[in-house]
């Protein structure tokens, strides 16, 4: 099998206003994983996915459909084209998308969006808490009551009210799979509040696991290192993104296809029934955390 050539960094500088695109960034994250055989590991699966319109939320909606799962996806209004997209990405691999636009800050819209998946495809069995928000702050003084609300409000606010809602629906052999980040085993100088959201999504996913073992439900989290998304050029100096990832041992940012198999991984019955309440890490050669 031949070797996948990815964009090395330094990538081209550049900004956008949030919450961000996959199609206005350059060159475009890739999401399509031509190297990816799918093998029927969720044939007839249903998952709801958020922030599933672009970077690593969409990779995983493909892969998932190579797999045999229809997917529900949750996205921003403003990302509607991306969402458009991702939807005909999965229609290609032959299962079907449901778009559902709406914010998971709030609560309301978080159990419209279970019901609305459960209507649609009459079951739900993964649910995949992607969605985030982040902000470059230099200084802890420069982060306002509202930044700080905001950001716990998407990161982890929203995963604990998609996974209640989620648990009406789930049953044994139900998985709940959570998008943490290094930031939040190692904390960032610039993202306080990021990384604190995500550590809390670490000990979240950890205490879940060992809440619903007794249900037979799953919970586990991919937490990534520096990957080629949208939320790097709405949440960064142009510079800064220029240079995403360069200091890991690679040399370059990952891919968010090269994230999604993890997410396929914790999904799957056949790889990791006998594991829940794991915190993975994509961290390009990085060998500092575990």
């Amino acid at each position: 099998m031949p070797q996948q050539q990815q964009p090395k960094s330094p990538l081209p500088a550049q900004t956008q206003p949030k919450p961000g695109l996959d199609s206005a960034m350059t060159p475009r994250p890739e999401y399509q994983a031509p190297l990816y055989r799918g093998s029927g590991k969720l044939q007839g699966k249903v998952a709801l996915i958020t922030g599933g319109d672009s970077g690593i939320g969409r990779a995983v909606a493909v892969l998932y459909a190579r797999e045999g799962a229809d997917v529900a996806i949750v996205y921003l209004p403003p990302e509607q084209s991306d969402a458009d997209e991702t939807q005909r990405a999965v229609v290609k691999e032959g299962r079907q998308a449901l778009l559902i636009s709406g914010d998971v800050t709030d609560r309301g819209f978080c159990d419209r969006a279970v019901d609305q998946t459960v209507e649609r495809f009459g079951r739900l069995d993964i649910l995949v808490n992607n969605a985030a928000y982040q902000e470059t702050r230099e200084r802890l003084e420069e982060i306002t009551d509202d930044d700080w609300d905001l950001t716990f409000r998407t990161n982890i606010y929203g995963y604990f009210y998609l996974a209640r809602a989620a648990l009406r629906h789930l049953k044994a052999g139900g998985v709940i799979i959570n998008c943490g980040s290094i930031t939040g085993l190692e904390g960032n100088k610039t993202l306080i509040d990021y990384a604190s959201t995500k550590g809390a999504i670490h000990a979240f996913t950890k205490s879940l696991a060992l809440n619903l073992a007794d249900r037979q439900i799953r919970v586990n989290c991919v937490a990534p290192g520096p990957i080629w998304t949208p939320l790097q050029p709405v949440s960064k100096p142009p510079e800064q993104v220029a240079e995403h990832g360069a200091k890991t041992p690679m040399q370059r940012p990952g891919q968010p296809e090269e994230v999604a198999p993890a997410f396929v991984f914790f999904a799957s019955e056949a790889d990791s029934s006998y594991i829940s309440g794991e915190v993975f890490t994509i961290l390009g050669g990085e060998t500092r955390a575990s």
